[in-house]
C-alpha cells in the first residue's frame, strides 16, 4: 500500500449506491480520499463513515471528494447510506479488483482464524490523479483528523 505514495492512483469504475459508475477519473481537478473499509452497518465502519459524514464540509471546502468502498452489494450500501444519511459516495467492489489494486485484500486474523478480507485503509489522491498519502489499518479514532490535518497542509 505504501508502495502507491508518489505513483499514480489505480484507476477504477465502479457501481455506486446512487445507481452510476464512478471512476477516479471523474473527480480529476479535486483531491480525493478513498477509503476501503470491511462492512457496511458494522461498529468500526459505522463509525468511521459517519465521522467522514460528519466532516464533509470540511472536506468539501479543500475541494476533497470521499468515496467509500467495501465488497457490499450496492443494495447493502443503499441501507448503510440511507440509515445514516452519508453525504457521499459508497461504492461496490463485490469482486474485489479494486480492493486488490490497492492491496487492501490480505489475510487477517481474528480469535486465531485466518480469513481473508478489507484491511481498512485510506489513500489521498491529488488534483492529478497520484497518491499522496496511504493510511493502513486504520484506527477509527482521530483518523478523519488526520486526514484533514494531512489536507490542511498540503493545499
Amino acid at each position: 500500500m505504501r508502495a502507491l505514495v508518489g505513483k499514480k492512483a489505480p484507476s477504477f469504475s465502479l457501481p455506486s449506491d446512487e445507481g452510476k459508475k464512478a471512476s477516479l477519473k471523474d473527480y480529476l481537478g479535486k483531491t480525493v480520499v478513498l477509503y476501503f473499509y470491511p462492512k457496511d452497518l458494522t461498529p468500526g465502519c459505522t463509525q468511521e463513515s459517519c465521522e467522514f459524514g460528519e466532516s464533509h464540509q470540511q472536506f468539501k471546502k479543500l475541494n476533497a471528494v470521499i468515496l467509500g468502498v467495501s465488497r457490499d452489494s450496492i443494495e447493502k450500501h443503499q441501507k448503510f447510506k440511507q440509515k445514516y444519511d452519508f453525504p457521499f459516495l459508497l461504492l461496490s467492489d463485490e469482486y474485489g479488483k479494486v480492493c486488490e489494486k490497492y492491496g487492501v485484500w490480505q489475510e487477517k486474523s481474528l480469535y486465531g482464524k485466518k480469513f481473508m478480507g478489507i484491511v481498512r485503509s485510506t489513500f489521498v489522491i491529488d488534483s492529478k490523479g497520484k497518491v499522496i498519502e496511504a493510511f493502513e489499518k486504520v484506527k477509527v479514532n482521530g483518523h478523519v483528523e488526520a486526514i484533514l490535518k494531512l489536507l490542511k497542509k498540503k493545499i
